[in-house]
């Protein structure tokens, strides 16, 4: 417990880092709408946690990110033992997990179709920051149950922030 404890925190405590310049080239506005239009909202573990497994109703914060583009670190589990790569799997919030032993709740799995079939190299101990279209979904599979589905477009090493 106080090991997925102290992984949870170091895996949520960072922001979130630009990849390009802003440019400012209009109204404050119409920059302010261009510019983070596209930029993925940072999703923390805790806030999937918040579907209720008995109602399955989501917080409104959570219903908000329903159709938006997130990213998440996370671990990826294979559906298969012996997959290298794929383009289907699922995220968990702590390494370890496994759809063969007792799995994470649903509200604490995300299974992902990467977009075009691109594929993800699969590094069970590896945590990645993952980004994709995240949809408020039940999925029942013979792997288990998930509350959430992503359309997933990249997937990059995690790499905690860089302490100040």
């Amino acid at each position: 417990m106080l090991l997925s404890s102290l992984l949870l925190a170091s895996v949520t405590a960072f922001a979130p880092a630009r990849l390009a310049p802003i440019v400012f080239t209009g109204s404050p506005a119409a920059v302010a709408a261009e510019t983070f239009a596209t930029d993925p909202v940072l999703v923390d573990w805790r806030i999937l946690g918040g579907l209720d497994l008995n109602t399955g109703k989501a917080p409104a914060s959570l219903e908000a990110l329903d159709g938006k583009l997130v990213k998440i670190a996370a671990f990826i589990v294979p559906l298969e033992d012996n997959m290298q790569e794929s383009d289907e799997f699922l995220l968990v919030p702590y390494f370890g997990a496994c759809v063969h032993t007792p799995p994470p709740p649903p509200n604490q799995m995300v299974y992902v179709k990467m977009k075009g079939g691109k594929t993800v190299k699969i590094g069970w101990w590896d945590p990645v920051m993952f980004e994709g279209v995240l949809h408020l979904k039940q999925t029942e599979s013979a792997y288990g149950a998930s509350y959430y589905e992503m359309e997933g477009i990249d997937s990059k090493p995690y790499a905690p922030p860089a302490k100040k």
